[in-house]
């Protein structure tokens, strides 16, 4: 029963979309009808600039790690409770119940649910994805090669790290989770026409 109600919770708060609230709290706008029509950081940073985008970053990551947190919480320290919590927070993120289940791509509450999950692992893949967005200017790149990285990191230092064998089953899901989120994105890219970040006239939705 614990466990149910940590992984309830974790959706419950993984469906708050702090983009939307700012967005309708700063402008009074739906921040799904403007820009990209993404619920998340990146298209609160093309429609409403640099300071909103952080809050919404910070906030989208912090979900994920207090889902982690309440799982571990609600179990006594069961990780796979806390790993499925996490998820089940992506998942709110993306399909929120608030919000007609139309939200965002869950990158940044993924960013926070493998952090404190697979701290360094995340790290490594997190650097190499941020330096691929200042490289390419392509935030849904970046999103990409972090999730994908993450989990040949995790595939290849999982014992190493000692982190249990079911992590690696529960980064593959999310791992798919966002490569459908980022299909269209992926489309662009192979065809050499999604927009940058920063540009004019930017369609782009990876964020």
């Amino acid at each position: 029963m614990t466990a149910f109600l940590a992984i309830l919770f974790s959706y419950l708060l993984g469906s708050i979309s702090f983009s939307y609230v700012i967005a309708k709290k700063l402008r009074q706008v739906d921040i799904r009808q403007h820009g990209s029509g993404n619920a998340g950081a990146t298209n609160t940073l093309r429609v409403l600039g640099v300071g909103p985008a952080i809050t919404v970053l910070l906030l989208d990551c912090g979900k994920g790690v207090a889902a982690v947190y309440l799982g571990l919480w609600f179990t006594d320290g069961n990780s796979l409770i806390a790993a499925t919590s996490g998820l089940a927070a992506i998942a709110g993120h993306n399909w929120p119940i608030y919000y007609g289940f139309r939200g965002g791509k869950g990158v940044a509450t993924t960013i926070g649910v493998l952090a404190t999950l697979i701290f360094y692992v995340a790290l490594i893949a997190g650097i190499v994805a941020i330096l691929s967005i200042v490289i390419t200017r392509y935030v849904s790149l970046g999103s990409i090669i972090f999730m994908v990285g993450s989990t040949i990191l995790t595939i290849f230092f999982w014992d190493f790290f000692n982190y249990p064998t079911y992590y690696i089953y529960f980064i593959l899901v999310i791992t798919l989770f966002s490569l459908w989120r980022h299909r269209s994105n992926i489309v662009r890219l192979v065809k050499g026409n999604e927009s940058k970040i920063g540009a004019k006239k930017n369609t782009e939705k990876g964020g």
